[in-house]
């Protein structure tokens, strides 16, 4: 090819760029579809700042939740819990020359209540899951991130330090439900007063070592601190009110199945804090029939398993197609109430081609109460001299928890998705007397 008709050619694709350059540019502008946040790109700025190595983060998550049928209350209502996020990442080899050194700062604030805790279960026993999964840990602005990151070795050794919580490295999951039995870490959810899920942080540290491209292990150690729930804590950096320290290990194998992207985790955590038994007291009798106090374990502990596997693309377009997941947790039989946990989930991202970025999902969820509580609540009740489970003196008799959902996520825009959804609990809290209920939900989430 000539000189010449190679500098032409230059200019034309120089120019082809441009054009799309200039239409992004438009498209980033406030509440356009395409732009990746609600208030668009404020004229190229922050693009720049990224550049510069700050990624600002603002977002919102609302879950709408209504007793359409059943529950422990049938007096119909619905209820509304949110969650306001503002934070921000940084590179801090751009910003200051750290090479392989990243840090992220994140507040969040949750308002509102939740359908579960009164009209699907039995006040006196509560839901084990719960509806509206981003309620909780009180109405009140939460530092939630305040760590720094840095990768030595040539990435092979990763190691993470500051205050944040156990589930944003250790049993991580994707939250595409509404339902807590589908949504993020599973082991913070069962594992009673130990593992603190988001928005709740702690003194931590983590390690990591990529052993290769597929597979990497790690360690952490967290600051067990009761404390840090109180309202009013939500900024609590000092270690007043430590009980003990969770101790995560795990294996994280994510191979590509038929060119498809999976993630397998096995883990193990301990607690060193001390932990109440279930049922008995310190001679190894029915604390509930000898008006004991129950028996104090030095430590607590548990495991988890999670199966995230894509099965399918469609049309040959791999961020489209059919995802499986799967969770298990199981936990100290002496101290947890939950004694073992499992689900399955299915997503089918881009199911229609007028619609290639919607998504829908089912998932089932099983989630068993130990036979020592449910033993301890009879004895208590016989104690009491109380079977009638009107009675309000009467301690509910918690078994097993199953949960489901189906849901369809409209990406409406590039920065927000509506996930109306189905819910369906049978035996909420575990709790045989309470009625199955059937929950109407709606899930916005949204970048600013």
């Amino acid at each position: 090819m000539k000189m010449k008709n190679k500098a032409r050619l230059i200019c034309q694709v120089s120019a082809a760029a441009a054009l799309v350059l200039a239409g992004n540019a438009m498209a980033d502008e406030a509440f356009s579809s395409d732009s990746k946040w609600m208030t668009g790109d404020w004229g190229g700025e922050r693009t720049k700042l990224i550049e510069q190595g700050i990624d600002i983060k603002m977002d919102y998550v609302g879950e709408v939740g209504g007793n359409l049928h059943g529950g422990f209350n049938d007096d119909k209502t619905a209820r509304y819990a949110d969650q306001f996020g503002l934070g921000a990442a940084l590179d801090l080899e751009k910003l200051f020359g750290w090479d392989n050194t990243q840090a992220k700062i994140q507040l969040t604030n949750r308002n509102g209540e939740n359908i579960s805790n009164d009209r699907i279960g039995d006040p006196r026993a509560g839901t084990l899951s719960s509806s509206q999964e981003v309620f909780g840990r009180g109405h009140m602005v939460r530092l939630t991130q305040l760590w720094i990151q840095h990768q030595f070795f040539d990435n092979k050794l990763d190691v993470k330090a500051g205050y944040f919580g156990e589930g944003e490295d250790f049993n991580t999951f994707p939250c595409e439900f509404q339902n807590l039995a589908f949504c993020g870490s599973q082991v913070g959810n069962w594992a009673t007063n130990v593992w603190f899920n988001w928005p709740v942080s702690q003194a931590a540290i983590r390690v990591k070592y990529n052993i290769n491209d597929e597979l990497y292990a790690q360690i952490g150690a967290y600051n067990q601190n009761p404390s840090q729930l109180e309202h009013g804590n939500g900024f609590k950096l000092s270690g007043s009110g430590t009980a003990g320290t969770v101790l995560p290990v795990e294996l994280v194998w994510s191979p590509k199945v038929n060119s498809l992207p999976g993630e397998y985790r096995v883990g193990y955590y301990k607690s060193t804090a001390p932990a109440d038994d279930v049922l008995k007291d310190d001679n190894g009798q029915d604390a509930a029939t000898t008006g004991n106090a129950f028996r104090v374990h030095d430590s607590k502990h548990g495991y988890w398993f999670v199966a995230q596997q894509q099965l399918t693309s469609h049309n040959g377009d791999a961020s489209r197609g059919l995802n499986i997941a799967a969770n298990a947790t199981f936990h100290d039989k002496d101290t947890n109430v939950v004694d073992n946990y499992q689900s399955l989930m299915f997503v089918y991202k881009g199911p229609f081609d007028a619609r290639p970025k919607d998504d829908m999902g089912i998932g089932f969820a099983r989630i068993h109460v130990n036979d020592d509580v449910k033993k301890n609540a009879e004895l208590t009740n016989a104690a009491n001299g109380v079977s009638d489970y009107n009675n309000p003196l009467f301690s509910p008799i918690r078994e097993t928890e199953y949960n489901y959902e189906l849901n369809y996520g409209f990406h409406v825009t590039n920065w927000l998705t509506v996930r109306p959804n189905l819910q369906y609990i049978t035996h909420p809290g575990g709790v045989d007397q309470v009625d199955n209920a059937l929950v109407a939900g709606l899930k916005i989430q949204s970048v600013f």
